[in-house]
């Protein structure tokens, strides 16, 4: 038995005339009768009501012609889920970042991702910057996330994303009362650093700098959420991306200010290994982060 000979007995029921379900499916009246025997033969019930003037159809052809439709959609469905299945993204994606794009930045790229690809399991570990550029060229991971991205041997590194950065302090610090100020009005504060050894701070370094402000170095912590909880104690100011205080900034514990600095912008990287092929996961990711103007 074919798939078209229960597309014959819909046609026949619905058209109520032999002929009409003989021009539908492109086949003589005889081969429709043929093929309505057939489904009786094989099934030993009577399908259409033989012997009367007007076409009429028994119990167990309404019960058949419903099971017949039910059998016609999912063969019509067949093609698109098989398709689906051809194009679906699977396997395992592996990211390596930095704390702060980790913790702020990554977990609603993930949630999207996640979404449109629930068949990727998806790993991520929270590192230093050069230790995310070291698991990148090992190939330990697929794609590395850092802020302030350099060149690399092994690597490939595309920047289309950036944070701003500002200067954050507790509300009763006296800036705290500005919506912005220079850069100059940071001199002589107290303020608390991330590592010497941080792109983040390298880059904070040169802004000082270049704009020859001198500041009073405090602190030094690795962590941006520990640099965010010393501010918060009125142990000075610091600059962060703005983007890693919005919860602080709701609860009303720590108030950004905006630097008037043409410099105060955090490129974030993507990393990675140059001489790898990508995943069909590394790939999906890949594309749906270029699609965002912000990360």
């Amino acid at each position: 038995m074919q798939i078209e000979t229960f597309k014959v007995f819909c046609d026949l029921v619905e058209t109520a005339s032999f002929s009409k379900a003989a021009e539908l499916n492109a086949i003589t009246q005889s081969a429709v009768s043929q093929q309505i025997r057939a489904l009786e033969e094989k099934f030993k019930v009577e399908l259409i009501e033989r012997g009367k003037k007007a076409f009429s159809v028994t119990v167990e052809g309404r019960a058949f012609l419903q099971a017949s439709r039910e059998i016609l959609h999912a063969y019509d469905s067949l093609s698109d889920r098989l398709q689906e299945l051809q194009t679906m993204v699977t396997g395992e994606l592996r990211i390596a970042t930095v704390h702060s794009i980790g913790l702020h930045e990554l977990p609603r790229n993930l949630k999207l991702f996640r979404n449109t690809h629930p068949a990727v399991e998806v790993t991520v570990e929270y590192l230093r910057s050069a230790q995310v550029y070291q698991r990148v060229v090992d190939g330990a991971v697929d794609l590395g996330l850092v802020a302030f991205p350099t060149r690399r041997k092994g690597v490939t590194v595309e920047s289309d994303w950036k944070d701003k950065l500002v200067l954050i302090c507790a509300p009763n610090h006296r800036l705290a009362k500005h919506r912005s100020v220079p850069i100059s009005a940071l001199r002589d504060e107290r303020f608390i650093s991330f590592a010497f050894d941080q792109p983040t701070r390298k880059a904070i370094d040169r802004i000082f700098k270049t704009n020859k402000v001198a500041i009073r170095r405090t602190m030094e912590f690795d962590s941006i959420e520990t640099v965010k909880r010393a501010v918060e104690i009125e142990d000075g100011i610091s600059i962060v991306p703005l983007t890693t205080i919005e919860e602080e900034r709701q609860l009303g514990s720590i108030v950004p200010v905006e630097i008037e600095c043409s410099d105060m912008w955090r490129p974030i990287g993507l990393v990675q290994r140059r001489t790898r092929s990508p995943t069909a996961a590394s790939r999906a990711f890949v594309t749906m982060l270029k699609k965002r103007p912000v990360l």
